[in-house]
């Protein structure tokens, strides 16, 4: 990556990013890797690695981007050669940044929906070794309605059925013409979860069991965490940034500097992997394990963790985005005593590197070029208390004894928000109903009962918190101090 000069201003005729009139030119490296969806996500992630491999030598491959529905990007990609900017803006060390690359690693684009045959014949690439996604959380799907001659199946699970089947009966059941799969779908398992929807669309079909045993063999479904804050096309911007780069780019991508990538595979096919594409010669943070699970709960805990124990409470003292909450003092020290005092504790992965990541998470958060409503990320946060916040609570308790302070106190905060009033609490309509019914009934002049009633839903938490000792007596003794708006005490 390039700083960006600013001073790059190009007067006169408005250049178009498309390799000869400004001199990107692709350079159209052997196909050896497949990839489903041309979204800003892929390309301001993934794309991006193995084009800082090309770079270096390290990978000598291009992919060919399959668009996986019917609409998308495909015919803009190709008219600028599969070239495209991204501009990686954030805080290094609390110093502004901003980074750019001219993308040159995708070589064409396919529509499968307008020519279908180039789709296929794919299958009969013998470099082929990689199927990269992200087709949504919806895009793993099965679709009944799918059949074996559409051209193309609907669904992207259908589509890769489609062209295994192919490159079986291309290859004669050549175990070594297999694919691996690097889903980046923001599900769990997501690999696994596609290995499954191939295999009943194969069974379905009545596809041959030599197939299928070839499917098991033969390919390797990895699962993977993801982990970049993409914000896409530069709309308010993209003529300011046409004039600061001197050419127009269609395709410009914009994310966080920020980047991580954890899969899940067999120490063989993860050893492949690193050979292939080795991506920590080019600096990426890209881990391969036999289990992403402490990655997640890190991310979980610490990321996700950090923004809805905070968010409730800096909305309910009148901030409206992660920005102004890091502008401010107290909500730093907050942040920092419950991440550094209380969440750490809990999480069993190498200190350092917990440590390395909680400060990241202060850089993402104060990141002065992402605008991040603290209104939108308070939906279902019930839900996401139960999954971000709590585990650590419990687990604080079980090996100290005692309730971490700031996380029991975003439980009140959560209480206080779910009050509503001047705000939309943006929840499902049962929970929204109950919170508001608690407060209506008990309010303030019965807390206790108000807190109690709460802390019973085992539906909500998992568990009656009533049972965590002192619980309950703290959460309302907090939730006094943030409706008197003495939570700085």
């Amino acid at each position: 990556m390039e700083q960006l000069n600013r001073s790059m201003i190009i007067q006169g005729k408005e250049n178009f990013l498309n390799g000869k009139e400004i001199g990107f030119q692709n350079t159209k490296m052997e196909e050896r890797v497949l990839q489903f969806g041309e979204g800003n996500f892929l390309r301001a992630f993934i794309d991006s690695f193995i084009d800082m491999l090309n770079e270096k030598g390290l990978f000598n491959g291009s992919i060919v981007v399959v668009q996986p529905i019917e609409k998308g990007l495909i015919d803009a990609l190709n008219a600028q050669d599969g070239c495209y900017t991204v501009l990686l803006r954030g805080l290094e060390n609390q110093v502004p940044t901003i980074k750019k690359r001219i993308v040159k690693s995708i070589s064409r684009g396919i529509n499968p929906y307008t020519d279908f045959d180039s789709y296929l014949e794919n299958a009969k690439n013998p470099n082929l070794r990689y199927i990269i996604s992200n087709t949504t959380e919806a895009g793993i799907t099965f679709l009944n309605t799918d059949k074996l001659d559409d051209k193309p199946p609907t669904g992207f699970p259908g589509k890769v059925t489609v062209l295994l089947y192919e490159r079986y009966k291309h290859f004669n059941a050549d175990s070594s013409k297999g694919f691996i799969f690097i889903p980046c779908e923001l599900i769990d398992n997501n690999g696994a979860k596609l290995k499954e929807t191939v295999l009943l669309y194969a069974e379905k079909w009545g596809l041959p069991k030599e197939f299928i045993e070839w499917i098991h063999t033969a390919n390797h479904f990895t699962s993977t965490l993801v982990d970049r804050i993409v914000t896409g096309y530069p709309r308010d911007e993209a003529e300011t940034l046409s004039k600061e780069l001197g050419y127009k780019d269609n395709l410009i991508v914009t994310a966080e500097i920020f980047q991580f990538l954890a899969i899940e595979a067999e120490k063989e096919v993860s050893a492949e992997i690193s050979e292939n594409l080795p991506f920590h010669k080019a600096n990426l943070d890209v881990v391969l394990t036999e289990d992403v699970t402490p990655y997640k709960q890190r991310k979980v805990r610490i990321l996700n963790g950090a923004h809805t124990m905070s968010v409730l409470l800096a909305y309910l003292y009148g901030k409206e985005t992660v920005k102004e909450m890091m502008d401010d003092e107290y909500f730093v020290d907050y942040l920092k005593k419950g991440i550094y005092e209380e969440i750490i504790p809990t999480l069993d992965l190498n200190k350092e590197d917990l440590e390395s990541f909680a400060d990241s998470v202060f850089d993402r958060f104060a990141n002065p070029y992402i605008k991040h409503y603290l209104l939108d990320i308070s939906l279902n946060s019930v839900s996401k208390y139960k999954t971000r916040v709590l585990p650590s609570i419990l687990e604080y308790h079980k090996r100290t004894g005692n309730l971490p302070e700031k996380l029991t106190m975003s439980f009140a905060a959560l209480i206080a928000f779910y009050k509503g009033g001047s705000h939309k609490v943006a929840d499902d309509e049962e929970i929204v109903t109950f919170f508001k019914e608690q407060w209506e009934k008990y309010g303030m002049s019965q807390m206790d009962q108000l807190v109690q009633n709460i802390c019973a839903r085992k539906d909500y938490w998992g568990q009656d918190l009533n049972e965590l000792p002192g619980f309950s007596q703290k959460i309302a003794e907090y939730l006094k101090k943030i409706l008197e708006r003495r939570a700085e005490a």
